[in-house]
């Protein structure tokens, strides 16, 4: 495979994903179809602060499987976000009655008064430093007692690209122990962290999952 060269500016990181969501969007809303190890675990702990009917920002939603549907099954709504068209597509057809919003996560307005909000394996495609004003305008619009739920990479890397579906994507994160510092400054205290994927020391940097409730 011919190297890629890095993303020059947070906007090359954020046009990179979004081409290559695009690209492969009806591969991933096939693929991403059930849940994986124990997310489903983590998105009831999450639910369990969301009374049936209210909303959940679902930021960086991709094609609304399986986080979304599950959450509407559950008797809530969702407020999607994502900046690929191709995925909000899939997501539009697949629970219509919800909202879908076009933007990216670095410059939308999530909204205010939700009760949940789920950051699931999109913030480490941006460069780190977006990643805790980001956090900051999700928890501000999350009511009181409201709960998020993210990953995050779970080592020290320097930010890298990957491939997936032979497409190039861009990654970049702090630390586990940077972001729950970054959602306790937030006023957010983790309830469950855990690595989800141990770091390997090669291509597997490893995957850190965080339910955490606003005070």
């Amino acid at each position: 495979m011919a190297q890629v060269r890095m993303p020059h500016s947070k906007e090359a990181a954020s046009a990179m994903n979004r081409e290559a969501y695009n690209r492969i969007a009806p591969q991933w809303h096939l693929a991403r179809s059930t849940f994986g190890k124990r997310e489903r675990l983590y998105l009831e702990a999450l639910l369990a602060a969301v009374p049936v009917g209210a909303t959940v920002l679902d930021l960086g939603c991709g094609t609304g499987r399986p986080m979304a549907e599950y959450i509407v099954g559950q008797g809530r709504r969702v407020r999607g976000i994502d900046q690929s068209e191709a995925m909000l597509a899939f997501a539009r057809q697949l629970l219509p009655d919800e909202q879908w919003l076009l933007a990216s996560m670095e410059r939308c307005d999530p909204g205010r008064g939700y009760h949940g909000a789920l950051l699931w394996d999109s913030l480490f495609h941006l460069p780190r430093a977006e990643h805790e004003p980001i956090l900051a305008k999700v928890a501000l619009g999350l009511v009181p007692g409201g709960r998020l739920m993210l990953t995050v990479g779970g080592s020290a890397q320097p930010a890298f690209t990957d491939a997936m579906f032979d497409q190039e994507f861009f990654y970049d994160s702090n630390t586990p122990e940077e972001t729950e510092g970054i959602l306790g400054r937030l006023g957010c205290r983790p309830i469950l962290a855990e690595f989800m994927e141990l770091p390997d020391g090669g291509r597997n940097k490893g995957r850190y999952a965080i339910v955490a409730e606003k005070a």
